[in-house]
């Protein structure tokens, strides 16, 4: 257990985070984050309770979240972590809608998507931690949800609960005859989460100026070939589309926000979020593992100790 130094806090791990970003943070060479090195700590976000403080802003018993990694103990500058309140949500929801899956979906649709009020909104992996709030979100911005997603139990799911208007399901049917009947206007705004095969066959269906969400690619991580690129990229052009990258951490200053609407939408009964827990630090690896075959239903999150 490390002690922690002035400015730095000492937590307990509760739970935390399994994301398809962790299998990315494990290659070598350039991406928007340095790669876990062989023999460190693995990246994760996490939430967890004070143990010793020597913040001003922090007290034994708080409960923070931040990135604490794959351990039991850890100690980290107290401007990393950020405090939260256990009456407001169950504690593995703040490393889903109100976490950084959350805030993904959030800016991601909103500040890049730009959806319109009336717009035909498309995301894949539906199902998943990321995609179903942007689904939901998009609803509460007044679109039609249109959700990709494998199996028929995570379709149902989507739309009997989450009320999407339609979904799609990658197993059982042709995407890409399904989405053109879905979107017979066409796509306005497509939020991607798996790449390959699935973005190209959205780029055929896109609508004049529609925007395109690049999030992840989880059907490329693991490739042992040169990623699999869009080659129906041309449809950019042919429809004055955008397609754009973006990564969460850089709307950190305004995570704040994100919270509060979530939050409300949340209260409001408009907004569902749901954790697949996972219990036992030592089953990470086998955990993780359920991101890329799609065992996981709903946010993936492992849980460490008792709160």
């Amino acid at each position: 257990m490390p002690e922690p130094r002035d400015g730095e806090v000492l937590a307990r791990v509760l739970y935390l985070s399994l994301d398809p970003a962790m299998r990315g943070w494990m290659n070598e060479g350039k991406s928007y984050i340095a790669p876990v090195g062989i023999g460190d700590v693995m990246r994760a976000g996490a939430v967890g309770k004070v143990v010793v403080s020597k913040h001003p802003k922090f007290a034994a018993s708080d409960y923070v979240s931040g990135g604490f990694g794959v351990q039991e103990y850890a100690a980290l500058d107290g401007a990393q972590l950020t405090k939260i309140d256990p009456k407001l949500a169950p504690l593995p929801t703040f490393l889903n809608t109100l976490g950084m899956p959350g805030m993904t979906a959030y800016f991601g649709l909103l500040d890049v998507g730009e959806p319109k009020a009336g717009d035909t909104v498309v995301v894949s992996g539906a199902a998943g931690a990321v995609g179903a709030t942007v689904g939901q979100i998009a609803k509460v911005k007044g679109c039609r949800a249109i959700g990709i997603a494998g199996g028929a139990a995570k379709c149902r799911y989507i739309v009997d609960e989450l009320g999407f208007d339609a979904a799609i399901d990658y197993k059982a049917e042709e995407v890409r005859k399904s989405l053109r009947a879905q979107c017979p206007n066409g796509v306005n705004v497509y939020f991607d989460n798996v790449g390959g095969d699935i973005l190209d066959i959205a780029l055929t269906q896109l609508a004049r100026h529609a925007r395109v969400v690049v999030c992840g690619a989880i059907s490329q991580y693991n490739n042992t070939t040169p990623i699999k690129g869009p080659s129906n990229y041309l449809s950019l052009l042919v429809n004055r589309a955008r397609m754009e990258g973006m990564v969460v951490f850089d709307y950190a200053s305004r995570y704040p926000q994100a919270i509060s609407d979530i939050a409300g939408w949340i209260a409001a009964g408009k907004l569902k979020s749901r954790e697949d827990v996972v219990e036992g630090l030592e089953t990470f690896p086998q955990a993780l593992l359920k991101l890329f075959s799609g065992e996981n239903f709903g946010k993936l999150v492992l849980k460490v100790a008792d709160a």
